[in-house]
């Protein structure tokens, strides 16, 4: 056991002691050691609940025969921190989590770990950590947050909310409309209740294998979860026994299953980050471009919101990650030889799985469109590709032509956007919001539900080299590499010039001749860093571009 590091021999008595002054008995120091790593915290809605997900999981160790000791991970609530400076601290967290974690691990020398996240970057925090620390390791999620329901009935989430206050500003609802959705958008503890960027990630982490069946369904409130989070704290002590580490589990295959995947339930564009970087962590490189592969045979079976009207819990009730799976093994679109933290391979973990709602899990055979959730696009505008969520764009947008609208932040943008000045047909453009020169790549969820909310997502677009929340619908099109900040096309686009969107082939195009970008090139200068100091400022120093997953280069 690794533990043993700090607990036997005479030469390891001082550490003994500490570990005693902690109130652990002899029998306690005698079994393995679990890290179990606690994302709560009291200001994060998917994250409240986690106390009593960690106190689970401890019960389930202490039951397989392990001792459990926890210690915690910080996060950030996206929505919380949405539309100010503090969105610029959200990207990052990911790699805070990944390395704090990395220097518990290693320090007290944990035999197994449990990592229970639930927000849009703890979960891929420590997916990279549990890749670089390679020991025994399993997930267990809070689980997302139920659907809300407004005082007509309706159901709504928070994407709804957003959209509501650009809803506001269009004159269509007025504020006691908002307020209603203020009371209802987010009735439960859990991560927001769509396909949104937090619970994209759980059920990802459940297509890799290293999660339980139902980690990235099971709603938060359910006593189900806590079962879950029990059987999770067992099964770490099979791993630890059987010495399957996170890098046996997370393959090039394992990977290249979580891909379909995404691209089957219509994920959010920030798992084209997060994956990447995870891979690397585990020694597996991914390339954006082979995305389009994936999605070309890959049908998107599933439109839960924001792309439709339907939410995590029902993709529970019809089977969840699993059913979609079995689904797509009819078109043998995965790798089922892959281990996973059952201790079994994918095969035998997807047997018994079935789709017990072929509405909301449309069979292979009659998808919601053939090809998969997510598309990257290329062109003279983005040479290194963007990203765009093409399942939840309107058919009319999907091929679009239009008069750029320039914005230099995200702020400058939101005031003309709220001021009804952005008319249909426009194209919007945000630049310097990217890994280097937000720095932190903000998501950029309010301009976007403002267009949509203001009755203009059918008939506008809008581009950045910032990125998306997983509520966003629309033909938002985020991730343009290179980014301004490091002198990409995006930051040579001038008020009026012609941007040709065409989703269906895959192709974004500045319609302006190679001279001109030429002569724009030269009398272009590098934008003063928006932040000099403190944490963000190194970030940006080592941060690479989006499409290697904005991960930190040494």
């Amino acid at each position: 056991m690794k533990s043993e590091q700090i607990k036997v021999g005479v030469d390891r008595a001082p550490n003994r002691s500490l570990l005693a002054a902690l109130g652990l008995t002899p029998e306690e120091m005698e079994r393995p050691i679990v890290g179990v790593v606690s994302s709560y915290n009291e200001i994060v809605p998917g994250h409240m609940n986690i106390d009593k997900i960690s106190e689970a999981v401890k019960a389930g160790v202490r039951a397989a025969g392990g001792t459990p000791i926890e210690f915690p991970a910080i996060a950030v609530c996206d929505g919380i921190a949405m539309g100010h400076i503090g969105m610029k601290y959200s990207l990052v967290t990911r790699d805070l989590i990944a390395d704090s974690t990395e220097a518990m691990a290693i320090a007290h020398q944990f035999d197994g770990l449990v990592m229970i996240p639930n927000c849009d970057k703890n979960v891929p925090g420590l997916l990279m950590a549990a890749a670089r620390v390679n020991i025994p390791t399993i997930f267990c999620s809070g689980g997302p947050m139920l659907a809300g329901h407004l005082a007509d009935g309706r159901r709504t989430c928070l994407s709804h909310m957003f959209e509501a206050v650009g809803a506001y500003h269009a004159g269509t609802i007025d504020e006691a409309g908002v307020e209603d959705y203020v009371e209802n958008a987010c009735p439960s503890c859990g991560s927001c209740s769509g396909m949104y960027t937090a619970n994209s990630m759980n059920c990802l982490t459940e297509a890799i294998g290293m999660g339980l069946p139902g980690n990235g369904t099971i709603p938060a409130p359910l006593s189900a979860r806590i079962r879950l989070a029990k059987k999770a704290g067992m099964q770490i002590m099979e791993l630890i026994e059987k010495d399957i580490k996170p890098r046996d589990i997370m393959t090039e295959a394992a990977f290249h299953n979580a891909e379909t995947v995404d691209m089957a339930l219509g994920c959010s564009t920030n798992t084209m980050l997060h994956l990447p970087a995870i891979a690397h962590e585990a020694g597996v490189e991914i390339d954006l471009t082979k995305a389009n592969e994936i999605s070309a045979k890959t049908p998107n079976l599933c439109h839960l919101a924001p792309s439709g009207n339907t939410f995590m819990e029902d993709l529970e009730q019809a089977g969840g990650v699993y059913a979609v799976m079995k689904e797509l093994t009819k078109g043998d679109l995965l790798d089922l030889s892959v281990m996973t933290v059952t201790g079994k391979t994918m095969e035998e973990n997807i047997a018994g799985a079935v789709n017990r709602n072929e509405e909301l899990i449309r069979p292979f055979e009659d998808p919601f469109s053939a090809d998969g959730g997510i598309a990257v696009l290329t062109g003279n505008l983005a040479p290194d590709g963007c990203v765009v969520k093409q399942s939840a764009v309107a058919p009319e947008m999907m091929q679009h032509t239009g008069p750029a609208r320039v914005f230099d932040s995200e702020e400058d943008a939101i005031k003309v956007i709220y001021a009804g000045e952005i008319k249909p047909g426009d194209v919007v453009v945000i630049r310097y919001e990217g890994p280097k020169g937000g720095p932190g790549m903000r998501e950029m969820l309010n301009p976007t539900s403002a267009i949509c909310g203001m009755g203009l997502g059918e008939s506008v677009a809008l581009i950045t080299d910032g990125r998306f929340s997983g509520a966003t619908r629309g033909a938002s099109i985020g991730h343009v590499s290179p980014e301004g900040a490091s002198g990409g096309n995006i930051a040579l686009v001038e008020e009026g010039d012609e941007i040709a969107i065409d989703i269906t082939n895959k192709t974004i195009e500045l319609k302006v001749s190679d001279e001109e970008l030429a002569k724009r090139r030269a009398a272009w200068t590098a934008p003063e860093p928006k932040v000099k100091t403190g944490y963000l400022a190194r970030y940006a120093k080592l941060v690479s571009s989006a499409d290697k997953g904005a991960i930190l280069e040494i």
